[in-house]
């Protein structure tokens, strides 16, 4: 499951888009040259109606042509960068672009079905690929090989509102650790009355699937085993999850009495001012404050409770396997460009992005490591507009956290615990024991059939 993205817009941080083009429009199978110039097609690019974006990225394409004359970079757009139900089918028609977008989950996929071009002998070119954190390189290495390069990355942490802790007597600077305390502390918020809602979860949509895989993580524990091959949700850390949503649900009454919720219902209570608390990675933020009401200094982000492990998503570019040596070459350069220069190009140009009202000082994304990242982080201070001082304990405390990436078959997987998850936020008396072990035999099957 993707998270609201890292694209920068006016109005938030959002999906990069771009939509599906017809066979013609696509680059991949020529030999690359044009007029003498290396040819090269790239996707994710912003659509029309996101204008300021996409003058940014025109602008960042026309910047990089102007200092290498030598490359023609073509880019299409439309939404949303990739769709998942048109994919594999671009892949397997030799349709997709020699440079493309693909989700942190895709890399193995395209990879085992013989659809990506190897980069390992062109990393030598790319001179930011050491400063990029070795996790998220690591998504895209394969066999010791490497298929794809990260643009951004996400973590899962918890988002809450520090006007309701101050009125319920709590500290706002000192947000839950564990869920025991989250459960406390959403207590005390709900008990505030007036329909306030002290924690919300997701379970509908495949959202509570993805948030169950979270919660499960923070716990310290995996939807599925190190050999990919069984379920591991019923387990100790399984039971805990779901025991805790439904003492909180049922016992303490914290959550509400309205389930079967999805992204907008929850950013829809907080930018109202009438949740405490929800799981999130930090783009949802500015969604939160341009969307849904929400004020900047009323939000803060914590690390994910349980201290043990966090979610982490994002996306990158790969290339396609029919690129020649000098496409992939020049690809490697327009992303250098575009995405890996620190403080500079399309995500961070922040002095850029401040003087046309979008955020700047949120905690990620946070690609880089060493000198690259605090060259990043200085510009970004220096140009931020939101209270970055919301954020430091999410910072801090996702030093300290396992970063898992979402499992395998994540879609069919997450809609498999979305019965779970939902059954007991709905059913008072529902057999945690037996929707775990059922939901295992479930994943079980999914597995070996992938």
């Amino acid at each position: 499951m993707r998270s609201t993205g890292f694209r920068r817009t006016l109005a938030a941080i959002g999906v990069c888009s771009c939509l599906a083009l017809a066979a013609s429009a696509c680059g991949s199978g020529d030999d690359g040259s044009a007029g003498g110039k290396t040819r090269i097609t790239v996707n994710c690019e912003p659509p029309g109606s996101a204008k300021v974006d996409r003058r940014f990225f025109e602008q960042d394409i026309a910047s990089f042509e102007k200092q290498n004359p030598d490359i023609d970079v073509v880019a299409h757009d439309a939404f949303p960068c990739q769709d998942p139900k048109t994919f594999d089918a671009k892949l397997a028609g030799g349709q997709m672009e020699d440079v493309f977008y693909t989700y942190f989950t895709d890399a193995g996929h395209v990879v085992d079905i013989n659809q990506a071009a190897d980069l390992t002998p062109y990393l030598k070119e790319l001179g930011s690929y050491d400063s990029i954190q070795k996790q998220l390189r690591d998504i895209y290495t394969v066999d010791g090989k490497v298929y794809g390069i990260p643009r951004t990355g996400y973590s899962m942490g918890l988002i809450y509102n520090r006007k309701l802790f101050e009125k319920a007597g709590l500290d706002p600077d000192k947000p839950p650790a564990t869920w025991d305390e989250v459960r406390a502390d959403a207590k005390r918020i709900a008990a505030l009355g007036d329909g306030t809602v002290g924690y919300a979860d997701y379970s509908a949509q495949n959202q509570g699937g993805w948030h169950f895989t979270a919660e499960l993580y923070s716990q310290g524990g995996d939807v599925v085993g190190a050999d990919g091959k069984r379920a591991t949700v019923d387990t100790p850390e399984g039971h805990a999850v779901l025991r805790n949503l439904h003492d909180m649900r049922w016992t303490d009454n914290s959550m509400g009495s309205k389930q079967l919720l999805v992204i907008n219902d929850v950013q829809q209570m907080m930018g109202s001012g009438k949740l405490g608390m929800y799981l999130s990675a930090p783009d949802n933020i500015p969604i939160l404050v341009k969307e849904k009401g929400g004020d900047y200094k009323d939000l803060a982000l914590a690390p994910m409770p349980g201290g043990k492990g966090t979610l982490i998503g994002g996306d990158g570019y790969m290339f396609n396997k029919k690129d020649t040596p000098a496409q992939i070459r020049a690809g490697l350069k327009w992303l250098d460009h575009m995405f890996l220069t620190p403080g500079a190009g399309f995500l961070g140009d922040y002095a850029r992005a401040k003087k046309n009202d979008a955020p700047v000082g949120l905690p990620e994304p946070r690609l880089f490591t060493g000198a690259a990242d605090a060259k990043d982080q200085q510009v970004k201070k220096a140009n931020a507009n939101v209270p970055v001082e919301n954020y430091q304990a999410f910072l801090d405390g996702n030093q300290q956290l396992r970063m898992k990436i979402e499992p395998p078959d994540a879609q069919q997987i997450y809609s498999v615990l979305d019965g779970v998850v939902s059954a007991v936020l709905t059913e008072k008396d529902a057999d945690i024991d037996q929707l775990l072990g059922d939901a295992s035999g479930k994943i079980d099957s999914i597995l070996a059939r992938s």
